[in-house]
């Protein structure tokens, strides 16, 4: 069976040989879907399953033993993986005088077609795209494989928008520093999204495949990518040196948190970089929108508060100090009774300054003791007026109602006494109360 031709041939004949051509007896070729500087991706049949597989079949002008040897390493590196979103290999071989791949055919456009018809994608999409490109590249690199040419024409949209990374070894083709800037065609799209690491020369590992993706999302929300110079050479030096521009200053309206996560995918260091997996999570869980969580539902409590027991009175309470709150942190609280007769001093008039509360209470009590006694002793006289008022004025009924003129009830029950605001007993500090260094 013919081979395909040349491509000096395929512009002669057409495409009409391919009808002709069965690769290994198998996969007959229908139409040619791409060119690399090694190979060809043709559409094809699988006759014997009947369905539409893609075949890459290694350019006969490169098929040396370096170039086979390499091309086999891809075949068994792509068949490890298995995931939604990369490309399934199902056959590798030899035919004739090149060697095949046979893979999954992905029924849509790559994001460098994307980008030829839409110069900018909607933040809502290239969050989905970024995703699942991570997904797929975690589960590479938990097989310890590194892609090494992440760019927009080796992530495919399938007709569901659903991301498939293809081309598993093609950038030890195209992305090898010791190549790359001498193969033909291949600087621009290898210096685009190389890594710093990878353009000083240093062995690529995960981070490099993630700095990668970092440049392709970032083409996809501002149009361009994160460096371009006129010459391969330039624009590695921009990877290397250059800061990125931050995509909100590029007048692309997302979120401060994407954007900043944006710009620690295209850190210089690779420790620096969120791994595959941290970043298919973070586009997963929707935290590139930048929105708080939301708070959690309020579940009433089956069991009311407890509420504390008002006293038999209203009794008015006030710091021991004049002018202090009875607050603590900004709240208003209340103290319980308690048990014995005589009510503690409120624990706000412990912090009302650097003195301690049971000396100032006493140096207080002192103060008002003449204040106190005078009011004491007003209080009796004008007691002791009523009673020879109501004794020499009133009517002689035979018998008199005579108050007690004790106020040691009113005192203890009802209102503090006149001129002790800290409602303690008149002229008596808190017994009660322990000693600061108790």
């Amino acid at each position: 069976m013919r081979s395909p031709p040349r491509q000096s041939e395929e512009r002669a004949t057409g495409r009409d040989w391919c009808a002709q051509v069965l690769v290994a007896g198998r996969y007959r070729l229908i139409s040619p879907i791409g060119r690399g500087g090694m190979g060809e991706v043709w559409r094809a049949t699988d006759e014997v399953l009947g369905r539409a597989v893609a075949v890459k079949l290694l350019l006969g002008d490169h098929a040396d033993a370096s170039s086979t040897a390499r091309f086999r390493l891809e075949a068994q590196t792509a068949a490890r993986l298995s995931h939604p979103h990369l490309v399934a290999v199902f056959d590798f071989g030899s035919w004739e005088d090149r060697f095949y791949l046979v893979m999954e055919l992905v029924e849509g456009q790559s994001l460098g077609d994307l980008l030829k018809t839409q110069e900018m994608v909607h933040p809502e999409q290239v969050a989905r795209i970024a995703g699942q490109a991570a997904a797929g590249l975690a589960a590479a690199h938990r097989q310890g494989i590194v892609h090494r040419d992440i760019k927009p024409g080796n992530l495919m949209l399938d007709a569901e928008g659903s991301v498939k990374i293809g081309d598993f070894g093609i950038a030890q083709f195209v992305d090898d520093p010791s190549t790359a800037l001498t193969g033909a065609g291949q600087i621009v799209g290898t210096s685009l999204y190389l890594a710093p690491e990878r353009a000083l020369g240093r062995t690529a590992d995960s981070a490099s495949d993630m700095y990668s993706l970092g440049c392709v999302i970032y083409q996809l929300l501002v149009g361009r990518p994160p460096f371009r110079s006129d010459t391969a050479t330039a624009t590695l030096y921009m990877h290397v040196d250059t800061p990125p521009v931050p995509v909100r200053q590029c007048g692309v309206d997302i979120s401060p948190a994407f954007d900043a996560y944006l710009l620690g995918l295209l850190a210089k260091q690779p420790e620096d970089r969120p791994s595959a997996e941290q970043v298919s999570d973070w586009f997963r869980t929707d935290a590139w929108r930048g929105q708080p969580e939301p708070l959690p539902p309020h579940i009433p409590s089956a069991v009311p508060p407890a509420v504390p027991a008002a006293p038999a009175a209203p009794v008015p309470s006030a710091p021991a100090v004049p002018g202090t709150p009875a607050t603590a942190g900004g709240v208003a609280t209340y103290r319980l009774p308690q048990p014995s007769g005589r009510r503690r001093a409120a624990p706000a008039s412990r912090a009302a300054g650097p003195v301690p509360a049971r000396r100032r209470s006493t140096g207080e009590a002192i103060r008002r003791r003449p204040r106190v006694a005078s009011a004491v002793a007003g209080t009796i006289a004008f007691l002791a007026a009523v009673y020879l008022g109501t004794v020499l004025f009133a009517p002689d009924s035979g018998k008199a109602d005579v108050q007690d003129p004790s106020p040691s009830s009113t005192a203890e029950v009802g209102s503090p006494a006149a001129g002790d605001p800290a409602g303690s007993g008149p002229g008596e500090p808190d017994e009660d109360e322990p000693d600061e260094d108790e």
